[in-house]
């Protein structure tokens, strides 16, 4: 008999993936569909959540049709964290777009809260996280109002909104509400002060849950078969899974439209510049939440998306790919530096206002240099997180992954950047942990630990660049960031 297969969906910021494994974590079948972005005004970022839902439909059927009848055992969702949207309900329908965690409309609104309620928290009053942007829509957007007067409204994250309408179920998970700045550190459930300080309610929110375990049943009309629901969690942490990196000490940073550094701690750690946040949580009894696996975390908000607009804003190249296979012909970046601020300076600095900067420009410079110091930026952004983490516990290894890790140049740049050896997984790791912690919810791994130890082993980037010229590009680095910041 042929074994059951476990399904991953990763509901990113600009794509839904969704791919097959068999028992040993292997890809059987994989789909991908596309998410536009939308900016309606500067510091606007936003999608339409039925686009989302739509894809997640089309995606889940093209590999279960390519399955060809084998059993589905079960299927865990990833989402994209911090981003957030309304809806009804009664009907399901979506009030408001997604509103994405680049999203800087609401920083007005959090310069009127104090920073002192929202401590518990952990986090810093940041338009990144959740609340604000939930509160920016119970202030401003009028379905929101009508839905709330009318006791219908619904508000959270992606992966509550897609739970609702495919599996009936109005829940969220703790690694998700440890991203919304309405959880206090080393809480299980939303906390009542955070909630007051941003003047949202409980009863607006989904139920907060564990990681894993059973879930529900997703369905929709065009799949075949219902499928059991076993894991749901927010995308970078099940990257985390996906890396193997499950133990205390251990790092990973994921490459994408940002970068996000995550890595698992022994108990919750409040530390400069980093976040605290929940990896996972088991399951506890009667459906509670059991064992809680902590992490720091830190972001660099634009990598992929620097690229992105470098090459079409820009025109600089056909596309990001083409950028970077530029940055390759160049020994160095002619002296260019770069803040890829394009949407604040996030961890370990903080500063939301910051823009982005190229400065260094001079007659001899051409797009591959800009290219390449565009790579130069993302892995220095990268050090400023790892170095921050490596305070806390000696960092001998990172464990690197996400569509950008493609790019050999980057990988490099990025390991003489830290002077450590990077550990590449594959491109696709976040889908891979959603269906590697699906499989441990649905009991075909022991836990996490077992189940990380089947996961392929990456190969080694090991850093070129000597000792002191790593130093002096790193003061260098460091003095630019202050100096551009405020800009």
């Amino acid at each position: 008999m042929t074994a059951p297969l476990l399904l991953g969906i990763d509901e990113g910021t600009t794509a839904v993936k969704a791919a097959l494994f068999d028992g040993d974590l292997h890809v059987v079948a994989q789909a991908r569909r596309e998410i536009p972005v939308s900016h309606p005004q500067p510091g606007w970022v936003e999608q339409d959540p039925e686009l989302i839902l739509a894809a997640v439909v089309d995606a889940v059927a093209e590999v279960l049709e390519a399955a060809a009848g084998r059993e589905v055992l079960a299927a865990g969702l990833d989402h994209q964290g911090e981003s957030v949207l309304a809806w009804d309900g009664g009907s399901g329908r979506a009030l408001t777009p997604v509103i994405v965690w680049q999203d800087k409309r609401q920083e007005a609104l959090l310069a009127a809260i104090d920073g002192r309620a929202v401590e518990r928290s952990g986090l810093p009053l940041d338009p990144y996280f959740s609340a604000g942007k939930l509160a920016w829509l119970l202030e401003h957007d009028t379905a929101v109002a009508r839905a709330r007067d009318a006791g219908s409204l619904r508000m959270g994250t992606v992966d509550a909104f897609l739970t609702d309408r495919l599996a009936g179920r109005y829940a969220t998970d703790l690694s998700t509400a440890s991203r919304t700045q309405l959880l206090a550190v080393g809480g299980h459930d939303w906390d009542e002060e955070l909630l007051s300080a941003f003047g949202v309610r409980r009863e607006w929110l989904p139920a907060v849950g564990p990681s894993y375990g059973p879930l529900g049943t997703l369905r929709h009309t065009r799949w075949p078969v219902p499928i059991a629901l076993t894991a749901q969690l927010v995308d970078q942490q099940a990257a985390l899974a996906g890396s193997g990196a499950v133990r205390p000490g251990e790092l990973k940073a994921t490459y994408g439209t940002g970068v996000f550094i995550l890595g698992r701690t022994e108990h919750p750690v409040l530390a400069s510049g980093l976040l605290p946040t929940v990896g996972w949580a088991a399951p506890g009894g009667a459906g509670g939440i059991g064992e809680v696996a902590h992490a720091l975390d830190g972001g660099v908000f634009a990598a992929g998306s620097l690229l992105d607009w470098l090459a079409y804003g820009l025109g600089l190249a056909e596309n990001a790919p083409a950028l970077a296979g530029m940055a390759a012909g160049v020994p160095d970046s002619a002296g260019v530096i770069m803040l890829p601020a394009l949407a604040g300076l996030g961890a370990p600095w903080w500063r939301p206002a910051a823009h982005g900067v190229i400065a260094g420009l001079h007659p001899a410079v051409g797009p591959a240099h800009i290219a390449r110091a565009a790579l130069e930026a993302i892995a220095w952004r990268v050090a400023d997180i790892v170095e921050a983490m490596a305070v806390l516990a000696p960092v001998h290894a990172l464990r690197v992954d996400g569509g950008l890790t493609n790019d050999e140049t980057l990988l490099q740049i990025q390991a003489d950047a830290l002077g450590l050896p990077l550990t590449v997984g594959p491109a696709e790791v976040t889908v891979l942990g959603t269906a590697m912690l699906a499989g441990v919810g649905a009991g075909v791994f022991a836990g996490v630990e077992q189940a990380a130890r089947a996961l392929p082993q990456g190969r080694v980037v090991a850093p070129l660049l000597d000792h002191g010229e790593r130093t002096l590009r790193r003061e260098r680095w460091r003095s630019f960031v202050e100096a551009s910041a405020a800009l």
